[in-house]
Order: structure tokens, then C-alpha cells, then sequence
């Protein structure tokens, strides 16, 4: 059984995937790699809101960044976090 702790990290972590905006950028770079550039150009939001949403995303152990140059990208920490968005997902594409 988890304890307090593992229940509170949980909870965080589901509160963090529970905003669409964020979900829809982790949903993004699931797919591939992405800078906070390509996202905001994609989404036609502002760079500082992509930013911020990755800060906390970051903050929650969702994504890890790796700088180029310049730009900052971003991917998923590990094939957990992208299980937990596919199985999302393909739920909430299920009929019940």
C-alpha cells in the first residue's frame, strides 16, 4: 500500500496532467522532442505561456529540458509519464 507520501506525489502529479493546455503539450512532445518555439508556434500561444507550463510540468518530474544553443527542448522523463497519456487518452476515446 503507498504511503502519504507516494498518494501526495500522485495527486500532484495528476493535478499537473488534469489542465488541458498542459496535457495537450505533453501529448505533443510524447510524439517527439520539441522547443518551446515549435510549441508556442504550433499552438499560436505566447512563448511565456509555454513556458510557464513547462516550468511546472518540469517542477512535477513530467519533463526533462536539454539546451541547444539558444533553444530549450523538452521531452518526457520516461516511458511511464508516456503510458499515463496514451492510456488517457485512448480512455477517453472509449464508448462506455
Amino acid at each position: 500500500m503507498p504511503g502519504p507520501l507516494a498518494l501526495e506525489r500522485a495527486a500532484r502529479l495528476f493535478r499537473a496532467l488534469g489542465d488541458e493546455a498542459r496535457l495537450s503539450l505533453l501529448q505533443r512532445i510524447s510524439e517527439r522532442e520539441a522547443c518551446v518555439t515549435e510549441m508556442a508556434s504550433a499552438t499560436g500561444e505566447g512563448v511565456s505561456t509555454i513556458s510557464q507550463r513547462l516550468k511546472l510540468l518540469r517542477a512535477e518530474g513530467l519533463v526533462k529540458r536539454r539546451r541547444e544553443g539558444k533553444h530549450l527542448y523538452y521531452s518526457l522523463v520516461d516511458g511511464h509519464i508516456y503510458n499515463l497519456i496514451r492510456n488517457a487518452l485512448e480512455h477517453s476515446e472509449e464508448k462506455h
